[in-house]
Parts: C-alpha cells; sequence; structure tokens
C-alpha cells in the first residue's frame, strides 16, 4: 500500500484524541482507506506527557507541518480565526490537504478557504467541525443528494442542552452553568456556546451545504438561553412543550432564515428528547421526508471520529492521484445562488409569551384584542388564580405561526399599557410539520 503522511497541528483533546485512534487503529483503517495513513510529525504548543509520540517528529512551531514537503496532509486542530486562517491558507499554497474540526475558521473565512483550495486542486475536509462525531455532512452533501433540503434544525451546542435539561428540575440558569463548568462541558468564559455563538457557527456551515448558498455567518441572528426561567420551562412542559436552543436554517422563495433562539419544541418529537450534552440535527428533504442525526457533539475520540474520517476520504484522493470527490460544500462552484438571509422581521414562527399583568378586569381582553389586531392568532391561553401575587398575575400565550414583525409590534403595543408588568417575554415555537 501506498503510505499517505499526515501532520497534526494542535495536540490539545482533539489532537490528541486523534492521534490515538489513528494509532490504535492503523491497520483497520488502511484497510478502509487503500493506503498506509502514517503520522509523521506533530506541532503544539506543548507536548503531553499521557500521549507516546514515538519516533515522530515533535515540534512547538505549528507551521514546521505545514513548511514540511513531506507531509501530504495537514490536520489543523488548533482552533480560533486569525492564525488557522493563516495555517491553513499557507498549506493549500504549499499544495497540501486540509482536515480541520475548526467550525469558526470555515464559517467566517470558509468561502476565501474554499476558492483558494479549488484553485490549487486540493481538498479541505471539515466534519468534525459541525457536529462532532455525527457524520451530518456526509449525511447533507453525499446521502441527500437527490433532496431539495427544505429546512434544518439542529441541537448543535452540548452546554447550551445540558443546562436547559437540568433547568427542567427547576434549578436556575447560573446554578446549572456552574456546575457545567466544574463538569468541563463549559468554558471559564461560556459565551459562545451559551449566547449561541458557536452554534451559529455550526448553522451557517449546515445552511450553505444544504442550500446551496455561500457562508454567511455574519448574517446569522443568535439569541441565548441566559434570560429562560424554571418558570418558562415549566409552563411551556404543561402546554406539551420542551425549550430547546435550537439552530434553524429555512429555505424560502424570498431568502433563507438562519437563526439560533431558544425554541419550544413539542415533547413527543424526537429532537426534544435529545438531552444532556449531546447533539442531534433535523432535517427535511423533499424526496426522503424528515431525517435526524443524533450522537456525541463533543469529546476527545468522538471528534476524533470525524476527523479521521476526513483524512480516510483525503487519503484515498492522495493514494488514487484523484480529483475531489465532493465538492466543499456539495455543490460544484457554478450551481452555488446567491439567496440573501431574511431579517429576523421577516422569519414565520409561533410564539410562546409570559405577559405579568395587574389584576384587573379587562386586561385579558385588551391583551387578545391587540394580538387580533395584528393578525396573530391564539392557539392557547393560561392563567392560574394561584400565581397571583402582589396583585400580578402572569398570563401565559401560545400564538399560531406569525410573521416576527407582527409579534414585535403587537409587544411594543402591550408593553407601554399601564396594566402590563415589566417585559414581555417571547420563546419562538416549531412543531416541525
Amino acid at each position: 500500500m501506498k503510505d499517505v503522511s499526515v501532520g497534526i497541528c494542535g495536540l490539545g483533546t482533539v489532537g490528541g484524541g486523534t492521534f490515538n485512534v489513528l494509532t490504535r487503529n492503523a491497520a483497520l483503517i488502511a484497510g478502509r482507506a487503500g493506503c498506509n495513513i502514517r503520522i509523521t510529525r506533530v506541532a503544539s504548543r506543548r507536548s503531553r506527557d499521557d500521549i507516546d509520540l514515538g519516533n515522530v517528529a515533535f515540534s512547538t512551531e505549528i507551521f514546521d507541518v505545514v513548511n514540511d514537503p513531506a507531509v501530504d496532509v495537514v490536520v489543523e486542530l488548533i482552533g480560533g480565526y486569525d492564525t488557522a486562517r493563516e495555517l491553513v491558507l499557507t498549506a493549500i499554497k504549499n499544495g497540501k490537504h486540509v482536515v480541520t474540526a475548526n467550525k469558526a475558521l470555515i464559517a467566517v473565512h470558509g468561502n476565501e478557504i474554499f476558492e483558494a483550495a479549488e484553485k490549487a486542486g486540493v481538498v479541505v475536509a471539515y466534519e468534525a467541525g459541525v457536529a462532532g462525531g455525527i457524520p451530518v455532512m456526509k449525511a447533507i452533501r453525499e446521502g441527500m443528494a437527490a433532496n431539495r433540503i427544505d429546512w434544518i434544525a439542529g441541537i448543535i451546542n452540548g452546554t447550551g442542552n445540558y443546562i436547559l435539561t437540568e433547568m427542567r428540575a427547576g434549578r436556575a440558569f447560573a446554578e446549572v452553568l456552574k456546575e457545567a463548568q466544574d463538569l468541563g462541558y463549559a468554558e471559564a468564559d461560556p459565551t459562545f456556546d451559551v449566547e449561541g455563538i458557536d452554534a451559529a457557527h455550526k448553522l451557517t456551515i449546515l445552511a450553505s451545504a444544504g442550500f446551496g448558498v455561500p457562508l454567511q455567518f455574519d448574517k446569522a441572528f443568535t439569541e441565548g438561553i441566559s434570560s429562560i426561567t424554571p418558570y418558562d420551562i415549566a409552563h411551556a412542559e404543561q402546554l406539551g412543550y420542551r425549550i430547546k436552543h435550537l439552530g434553524i436554517a429555512r429555505r424560502r422563495e424570498e431568502g433563507i432564515e438562519l437563526r439560533v433562539h431558544p425554541t419550544l419544541v413539542p415533547k413527543s418529537h424526537l429532537i426534544a428528547q435529545v438531552d444532556g450534552v449531546l447533539n442531534a440535527v433535523l432535517m427535511e428533504g423533499d424526496a426522503v421526508g424528515q431525517t435526524m442525526y443524533y450522537g456525541p457533539g463533543a469529546g476527545d475520540e468522538a471528534t476524533a471520529s470525524a476527523v479521521i474520517a476526513d483524512i480516510v476520504d483525503v487519503a484515498r484522493v492522495v493514494a488514487s492521484n484523484g480529483a475531489l470527490r465532493v465538492p466543499y460544500l456539495g455543490f460544484v462552484p457554478e450551481a452555488m445562488e446567491n439567496l440573501s438571509v431574511l431579517s429576523m422581521e421577516e422569519v414565520q414562527s409561533a410564539y410562546y409569551l409570559r405577559i405579568t399583568a395587574l389584576d384587573r378586569p379587562g386586561v385579558l381582553a385588551k391583551i387578545a384584542s391587540v394580538l387580533s389586531e395584528h393578525g396573530i392568532n391564539i392557539e392557547s391561553i393560561m392563567q392560574k388564580e394561584s400565581e397571583l401575587k402582589d396583585g400580578r398575575i402572569p398570563v401565559i400565550i401560545l400564538t399560531h405561526t406569525v410573521q416576527e414583525r407582527q409579534i414585535n409590534r403587537a409587544i411594543e403595543e402591550m408593553e407601554a399599557f399601564s396594566d402590563i408588568d415589566g417585559p414581555v417575554i417571547r420563546i419562538r415555537a416549531e412543531n416541525f410539520n
């Protein structure tokens, strides 16, 4: 068998997992790839005592990997934007194929990177960047190739999913976030996870491959989970829903929706039952209908599984001196469409509203009148006398599907009422029918 030389940049959690699995399963992987995949160089800011590199060359300078003429495939696992971009573009310029687990890099700089790779005739693979160990990009680019994909929705950040799962027991957001940090699920600065930025990176890539449009991360709407309360979670449950932090991309005639936010999902739906740190991606194709891909979205060897699957794909190309087998985003460049990303005011959704009203006659009628004036139909309404406190009572309303601009104007009017105390809490809802 021909040997294919791999250089790994970054020896952290995923880098270490990749080294260990490639070494442990070398014979099995060679049988699937049709060539021997040899790790010949590793670069990292620091070495790891728990990993035996054997005779593999080690350096603390990551650019030693991309400048080594013997390396065929560069595996970028350092994360971040700027240095990773420079590293990948240098590798491409040097005629090397690239495998990365860096969703931020692809979401923000992917258009530039794929254009450079196409001109150089090399492969850039990124399966591990989207949903960890779940091979969802292969499913979209290959398994769903016959389908017009209408929408994609995913739990694509395990930290947020863990927090919302634990909050169902009545625990506060801050308490569960601290626990997630102690367990290593959340970073010391959890902003990317809990505010939806990490999920938006992944959703951008999913939408681009699903709909055949350029990567447009800067136009993605993001809303975090820090304002979700145990009260809202409990009342959503009473209405038959569960709150999940979803990334949702939907193709419409006017453009595409690209949004990350807390979402009410029917408890009976499979995606509502995905708990803890697990991820799931749900999509609908015109031929196959709904399919769901579920599993670990992070972890050393789980993510390494996806990294190595990409290395195997690239190694097959190297070993056979072949051309790119599957386009970077699933569509050849001339087939990509420049569809605009719709503003959130144009998005269509159902809504959960929590309104704190003064206990006065006619308040419910005024609320219903405002919603009606803006063309918003009510599916259900909940008000419990037992929750009356200090002359104030929560009113829970679930609406039918409307445009966001309608609900925005209705909320603005309601918040101006003297009978309404504080802001109206709004959580979007999806039924995936």
